[in-house]
């Protein structure tokens, strides 16, 4: 299982988008305060968020209890700062992906304190960065796809024969 981690978000639909990937992949949900939005149940239904009930969701106050809480080893930072690709990354299961807020990214004593941890996506130098949500994305799917998809379904119904066909085989 991944862990996604979005420190400080400031903006829901990024957030929900995120929750809906980490719904369809299985991925674990870390928010860290403060959060430029309402979580409660009540915002969550009106929002129509109707796969929230999918997403694993842990919420902190702060970095240092998100370390508290639990034992964090292997750890990658996304950052367009960063010095290398995301591709350069060997992920593991049960690795880490730290996302920071979309004005202002992960903390720099954070980064600096993880130098060598730090990732990024490629992309052209006048482009200030992509969307949180499609960054979460793009990383979070070659995690997955170097780890092999772990318990994702492997085919679409088309990659299934058709029952028509399986009548006609009798």
């Amino acid at each position: 299982m991944l862990n996604i981690v979005l420190v400080e978000p400031e903006i829901p639909m990024n957030t929900g988008n995120i929750a809906r990937t980490c719904a369809a992949t299985g991925s674990r949900l870390h928010l860290v305060r403060p959060l430029g939005f309402d979580i409660s149940d009540r915002a969550v239904k009106r929002a129509g968020l109707d796969y929230w009930h999918l997403v694993d969701l842990r919420v902190y106050d702060d970095l240092d209890e998100l370390f508290q809480r639990n034992d964090i080893q292997d750890l990658w930072l996304a950052t367009t700062k960063a010095p290398q690709a995301y591709s350069q990354a060997k992920f593991r299961d049960g690795c880490w992906l730290f996302f920071g807020k979309e004005t202002a990214g992960l903390p720099e004593w954070f980064r600096e304190q993880h130098r060598e941890r730090c990732l990024r996506l490629p992309m052209r130098p006048e482009a200030r960065s992509l969307n949180l949500a499609n960054s979460v994305a793009v990383f979070t799917y070659e995690a997955l796809r170097q780890l092999d998809f772990l318990q994702l379904q492997g085919e679409g119904e088309m990659g299934q024969t058709p029952p028509a066909l399986l009548q006609g085989a009798e």
